[in-house]
């Protein structure tokens, strides 16, 4: 075993041989769209980004689904539509879907177990950054407020179709970008927010965060003003309290979506002042819309931050 339950990281390793070993990975939720193809997309390139966040490909995967037998609410013709979004996103990545299970359960749940191959010595975990090293982020964040927002009927068409958008964006490209020019480490953005899964890659160091870095989805922010803000993000915020120091300056609204919890969110990468500029260039040049938001310092070690 090369990364197990010890470390909070994105995937299980396994060494297979001297030239392989298997990441493992399991993910599924609630839908947080209404639009059940949508939802399957999103499941599933969420699931998938656990693969990509420790440096390997996926290979295949099963479904794992819980869906009411019998319902006039959600006939088995919604449940249709959400395999054939995760399989329709899952060939996107490359892969086939080769089975799965499916439980009978008054709320549907839909996601994805997905196997891929990493070399051995060449997988990333969300620990082994440096001082020095620079801070990339390849999504916006503000999805848990948009979609919190979208449940309510109050987001806007354009703040939902952003956030749609985004959560179904495969991280394949910057994951292959990031092979190519080499990184410490990497995690993606997912429940715990931006400082949350930040925080679990302070082993030995911590970290700076420039607010006015960090992309945000069009119209975050006047959304979580207006009091769009789901429960798990205040949950991370209390969580996080004791490990990050926000300058005066910045208000609670915009603590909070540096907390908010993210749906299929970006990866974020720790690069060697070295290679920074070639992973910015080869992002871009994948269409990655990435930003530099920070770097890891020395001290104090284990916390975060946040400026301006």
């Amino acid at each position: 075993m090369l990364v197990g339950p010890k470390t909070a990281d994105d995937a299980a390793i396994y060494r297979v041989s001297d030239e392989l070993a298997l990441i493992l990975t399991v993910d599924f939720f609630t839908p947080v769209v209404d639009d059940p193809y949508q939802f399957g997309a999103i499941a599933a390139a969420n699931s998938l980004s656990d693969v990509y966040a420790m440096g390997g490909r996926p290979v295949l995967a099963l479904n794992v689904v819980g869906f009411p037998r019998a319902s006039d609410v959600a006939p088995l013709s919604i449940l249709a539509e959400i395999l054939r979004g995760g399989a329709e996103k899952a060939r996107e990545a490359g892969i086939d879907i080769v089975g799965g299970h499916t439980v009978d359960d008054k709320e549907p749940k839909y996601g994805l177990c997905v196997t891929g191959f990493v070399h051995p010595k060449e997988y990333w975990a969300n620990v082994g950054g440096r001082a020095g090293d620079r801070l990339v982020l390849t999504k916006p964040i503000g999805t848990g407020i948009v979609t919190t927002a979208m449940k309510a009927g109050t987001a806007g068409e354009e703040a939902a179709r952003a956030a749609v958008e985004t959560m179904a964006t495969l991280n394949r490209a910057a994951a292959e970008v990031a092979r190519k020019v080499g990184v410490r480490a990497c995690t993606d953005i997912t429940g715990f927010g931006l400082l949350g899964h930040l925080r679990e890659m302070l082993s030995g160091v911590g970290a700076r965060i420039r607010l006015s870095a960090v992309p945000l989805l069009p119209g975050a922010r006047d959304l979580a003003a207006k009091g769009s803000i789901p429960g798990g993000t205040h949950r991370n915020k209390e969580s996080l309290d004791r490990v990050v120091d926000y300058h005066d300056a910045i208000d609670e609204i915009d603590r909070l979506l540096l907390c908010d919890a993210q749906t299929s969110g970006g990866l974020l990468f720790a690069v060697e002042p070295s290679r920074f500029e070639d992973l910015l260039s080869g992002l871009a040049e994948a269409g990655v819309s990435a930003a530099a938001i920070g770097e890891f310092i020395a001290e104090p070690e284990g916390k975060i931050e946040v400026v301006s």
